[in-house]
């Protein structure tokens, strides 16, 4: 049976104080008995924190990114040993952001879940196309590309260490998000590729995420698709109160 999801990215917010307050909400919010697993990303300065706080919770704290290389001369950058010795075992990969504001590429993005699964890292793996692609009808081609430049390298073992985040770009922080019949026909093309090019136990086993402005009011509807196992959530995850709100819609 897939797992369900509901992983929360800060991004570039909440400082020390802030990111202890919103643990420290989301802790006594929670749903005490669940089999949904909750991840937090928080920023790279507060990750060690993070993890002492939900330490004996069943609350995930993720990276949100990692630097290819194993160590070197790379200034400001943080590699898979860091994140590991601060028993960080998550990490973000792919994140559109990521990819407009940084130039990470496909190939470049294989070589971090080269390194992340090296280490034994969990990954959740984002793509999705832009506004244009939706409207040209190359959305399918462009998340096929994705995925299969940066992910189908791996082995069929090691995609038990994998998954799978669709953010369509046009619905991040717009205030648009994709109808839940829309997240649900991506879904099940990307679980289609999977069977084609992987193998059908590993397509049944993903667990694909979607990511793009859910929010409590439409998550029950888009979560009831068959082929979406839960969210990468961005500015609910920052209110305490939606992004619990969103883990019960599970």
């Amino acid at each position: 049976m897939r797992k369900q999801i509901v992983a929360g990215n800060w991004k570039m917010n909440n400082d020390s104080k802030q990111t202890s307050d919103l643990l420290e909400a989301l802790l006594a919010k929670k749903p005490a008995e669940t089999t949904t697993k909750i991840v937090v990303a928080p920023t790279f300065v507060n990750l060690q924190a993070a993890v002492q706080q939900t330490a004996g919770s069943n609350v995930i704290v993720a990276a949100q990114n990692m630097h290819q290389a194993e160590s070197g001369a790379y200034t400001g950058e943080v590699a898979v040993g860091m994140l590991k010795s601060i028993n960080v075992n998550t990490v973000i990969l792919g994140h559109s952001e990521r990819r407009a504001y940084f130039g990470e590429t496909n190939s470049l993005l294989a070589e971090k879940v080269n390194t992340a699964l090296k280490h034994n890292l969990t990954i959740i793996f984002c793509f999705g196309e832009e506004l244009a692609d939706r409207q040209s009808g190359n959305h399918f081609n462009v998340v096929a590309s994705q995925l299969k430049e940066g992910l189908f390298h791996i082995s069929e073992n090691q995609w038990s260490n994998i998954v799978l985040a669709y953010e369509p770009v046009w619905a991040i922080g717009t205030g648009e998000t994709a109808s839940p019949e829309q997240a649900q026909e991506m879904h099940a093309f990307i679980r289609t590729l999977l069977k084609e090019n992987i193998s059908e136990s590993v397509a049944n086993a993903t667990s694909i995420l979607y990511g793009g402005s859910v929010k409590p009011a439409n998550a029950n509807e888009i979560f009831s698709k068959p082929d979406v196992d839960g969210g990468l959530i961005g500015g609910a995850a920052l209110q305490a109160d939606d992004f619990i709100a969103i883990v019960n819609a599970i």
